[in-house]
């Protein structure tokens, strides 16, 4: 039986993107692990067959922890993606209402994301920091003040905790792009993409990036995400991170990024995998 590994406890939007991931699939296991870099040695070591990591969030941007891990620390493929609606749940112990709440456990980047709800629907409640989002409704749900929690709708569903508030974030449409980590990538589909990273080896020049992208758009491919981060190297040195439309294993996209890593003297292929639609 497969094994799927993602960032836990149970109730996380981690596991709900592994839940999603897994719903085609017939029969699997669920690892959660402590931590991203747990995640990856999970599959390294066989312990799972393919893992889920957060990589770009519509409001935050992207994970630079994920985006590191995948430039330094692994060889590991990416053989999938997905993506999840970023929904926030304002829970209480049963037979606590909103005006009795005093006390409010949440994760920092969820009560940011809710700040106009907090602000405006518990003003002067206390806020107490927990480590994840199904951590916060336990935490709620085990304290004797009257306490409320920003959850996830599992993490309810795990401790029992009521809803007393549904969509309580200040935007609603957040998502949050999750990538599958696999020892082998993932075969041509006709409807792929491709994730790589480069950098340079020859002393910074105008036009040198440029130059080095040129070969895409002669080859007729899309590049849909250019991003860079820290080589953790030289200051002011950096390493691009780029999408493309199409497969590793097509010829045109081969050739192309072939010539980058002639232009560049250093490119990392992440993977070529199917386009997540909605």
């Amino acid at each position: 039986m497969p094994t799927i590994a993602y960032l836990g406890p149970a109730g996380t939007f981690s596991e709900e993107a592994a839940i999603r991931y897994a719903a085609d699939r017939g029969d699997v296991a669920y690892l959660p692990m402590a931590s991203i870099p747990a995640v990856v040695t999970a599959i390294e070591t066989g312990a799972a067959t393919v893992g889920l990591l957060p990589i770009e969030n519509l409001l935050e941007g992207s994970v630079s922890f994920t985006l590191d891990l995948l430039i330094h620390e692994t060889a590991l493929q990416i053989a999938g993606e997905t993506v999840i609606p970023i929904r926030q749940y304002l829970v209480t112990r049963p037979g606590v209402a909103v005006s009795d709440v005093k006390v409010l456990y949440a994760h920092p980047q969820s009560l940011g994301q809710c700040r106009k709800f907090v602000e405006r629907c518990l003003p002067g409640v206390a806020t107490i920091a927990s480590l994840s989002n199904s951590a916060a409704p336990a935490e709620a749900m085990a304290d004797l003040r009257p306490a409320a929690a920003i959850s996830t709708w599992r993490a309810a569903e795990i401790t029992g905790a009521q809803v007393v508030a549904r969509e309580i974030a200040d935007n609603v449409g957040n998502v949050t792009r999750f990538i599958v980590l696999a020892r082998r990538g993932a075969p041509p589909t006709g409807d792929d993409k491709t994730s790589f990273c480069f950098g340079f080896t020859t002393a910074d020049r105008a036009g040198t990036l440029v130059g080095a992208l040129l070969g895409l758009a002669e080859a007729g491919i899309n590049m849909t995400k250019l991003e860079s981060r820290p080589s953790k190297t030289l200051l002011g040195q950096y390493i691009f991170l780029v999408d493309i439309n199409g497969h590793r294993e097509e010829a045109h996209v081969a050739q192309a990024l072939e010539r980058l890593r002639e232009r560049t003297g250093m490119l990392k292929v992440f993977g070529s995998y199917p386009r997540w639609h909605p």
